[in-house]
């Protein structure tokens, strides 16, 4: 009789060996690999389309869908009639097309502004600004529709734009910048592919809106330098250099049919009532301000509280842009730089050009020949006008130097101030001059 032996251990797995190596079983690896990428990238494109879609969704809603308690929309933005692209947009020529302005408080004074606005942040709201700090805010947005606060975190620079807006009647809008802002369409919105809409930012609407109605608007760009703001802020500083009417910003490459009517070619000109007022801090979290913007801006230090005192209540002025364009060319026509303080500008500009060659440019020159008269239509000092433009404009450009040159030459600019402007003169300046030597040790 013939017994068949069963094969021992080490026969069955040779014999699984060779059939896990060979090549019919490589090629089941590689379907089962592919059919698992598949399946993986399968899910991750249905949920991409889900969040798509949850996010258009909230695009209808907050546009003015309505939804019902299972959050299904019921009643679409579409329900109002308007197909555009830009439905927030189209809704406020709907909303202004019967508009009328309201009755303006145009019979104020800068000097009125500066008094009146002090008060109401103080009695409204509790916020305490000195007479300086007040005058150098209404004659810097007198200069340029661009003004950076920069200062200490709390001394109020934020409040302070916001507060602005709300003794005009007209409240502040608030953009807080985003670290990872780097293009216009972080600020002003995006075309959504998915929805065939566009997604209209804070600002845009702010924008539009303000080319209806002769309000003075006041954008505030919170924390403007986490982002580098040369950046997301380009278009509008290229604008900048530009003659108002030539302001153009591109909003969309193409033109639609049923586009808002003040749209133009894709193309929205930048309304002249509209303030860009940013906050910046200076700290580890943040990128430094750029001379590009410091040079197109104007700059205000905010690097203290102001103390209290017993405020005169007031409701706010309602000032049209028209009055205040109009208060800002009288001031520039009644007041002028003399020629004793002129001549003063020029040998501290001479000491630094030979000295450090750094100068300032036709630029900052046009901005102090416009902002010392502002300054004092608003009830300031022509020294103190000029005091604040040296320390924010010209002594800022020696930071970057050399320790061992600012060492060796600080002591003979500090004597060239005493000398031209007196010894208890000029203490922005004198406190610029003590910050750059504490640096140079």
């Amino acid at each position: 009789m013939t017994y068949t032996l069963l094969p021992t251990f080490g026969t069955l797995f040779e014999s699984l060996w060779e059939f896990l190596s060979s090549g019919v079983a490589i090629t089941i690896y590689f379907v089962i690999l592919f059919l698992c990428i598949a399946a993986l990238i399968g899910t991750v494109l249905i949920m991409i389309r889900e969040e798509d879609k949850n996010k258009a969704k909230d695009e209808r809603v907050g546009a003015g869908a309505v939804t019902d308690e299972n959050g299904e929309i019921i009643v679409d933005d579409d329900d109002d009639g308007i197909t555009s692209r830009f439905h927030s947009l189209v809704q406020m020529d709907r909303a202004y097309a019967a508009y009328r302005a309201p009755v303006y408080d145009d019979d104020i004074t800068l000097t009125d502004i500066c008094r009146n606005f002090r008060n109401y942040a103080a009695a409204n709201l509790g916020l305490y600004y000195s007479e300086e700090d007040v005058r150098r805010f209404i004659a810097g947005i007198g200069v340029s529709h661009l003004l950076v606060m920069q200062g200490l975190s709390g001394t109020g620079k934020t409040s302070m734009a916001t507060a602005f807006g709300n003794y005009l009647n007209n409240p502040s809008t608030v953009v807080s910048v985003q670290p990872m802002w780097k293009e216009r369409s972080d600020i002003i919105g995006y075309f959504n592919e998915f929805t065939k809409r566009f997604s209209e930012g804070t600002l845009l609407k702010k924008l539009y809106e303000a080319r209806y109605t002769d309000e003075i608007y006041v954008i505030v760009l919170d924390e403007m330098n986490i982002a580098r703001v040369e950046y997301y802020f380009a278009d509008f500083l290229s604008q900048m250099e530009l003659s108002p009417a030539n302001r153009y910003l591109e909003v969309v490459s193409d033109t639609w049919k049923d586009d808002p009517k003040l749209l133009e070619r894709g193309r929205l000109r930048i309304p002249e009532n509209v303030w860009f007022i940013g906050t910046a801090n200076n700290d580890d979290s943040t990128f430094a301000v750029s001379d590009k913007v410091y040079d197109r801006a104007m700059i205000m230090n905010l690097d203290r509280k102001a103390e209290e005192f017993i405020p005169v209540g007031n409701d706010g002025n309602r000032i049209s842009f028209a009055h205040f364009t109009d208060l800002v060319r009288e001031a520039k026509a009644r007041f002028r730089l003399s020629d004793e303080m002129r001549e003063k500008i020029r040998a501290v500009d001479e000491f630094l050009t030979e000295r450090f060659r750094v100068t300032y440019g036709n630029r900052i020159r046009r901005q102090m020949e416009e902002y010392i008269p502002l300054y004092l239509a608003c009830g300031g000092q022509e020294i103190d006008a000029v005091d604040d433009m040296l320390a924010k404009k010209v002594l800022r450009k020696l930071d970057g130097l050399s320790p061992i040159v600012i060492r060796y030459s600080m002591d003979e600019l500090e004597e060239l101030f005493t000398a031209t402007f007196g010894a208890d003169k000029m203490p922005l300046c004198r406190d610029s001059l003590d910050r750059l030597r504490r640096n140079a040790q």
